[in-house]
């Protein structure tokens, strides 16, 4: 069992490496959206903390679930 693993590793194990260097082609497209979703969550965050700033301002409960 493990001997047929091993063979199949060696016969495909060009085609794993080969497949890693296509993936790399669409790297810029993927770090763009990876940094749109961080400005997204920056976002959200700031939106978050001054929404819990002004709740404690006015006296509301500011249980944090986060």
């Amino acid at each position: 069992m493990i001997h047929n693993w091993k063979r199949q590793l060696l016969d495909g194990a060009s085609e794993l490496f080969e497949r890693g260097a296509k993936s790399s082609a669409v790297e810029p497209e993927t770090s763009a959206q990876v940094d749109e979703l961080y400005r997204q969550i920056g976002k959200l965050q700031v939106e978050r903390d001054f929404l819990a700033n002004r709740s404690a301002r006015l006296g509301l409960p500011t249980e944090k679930p986060w």
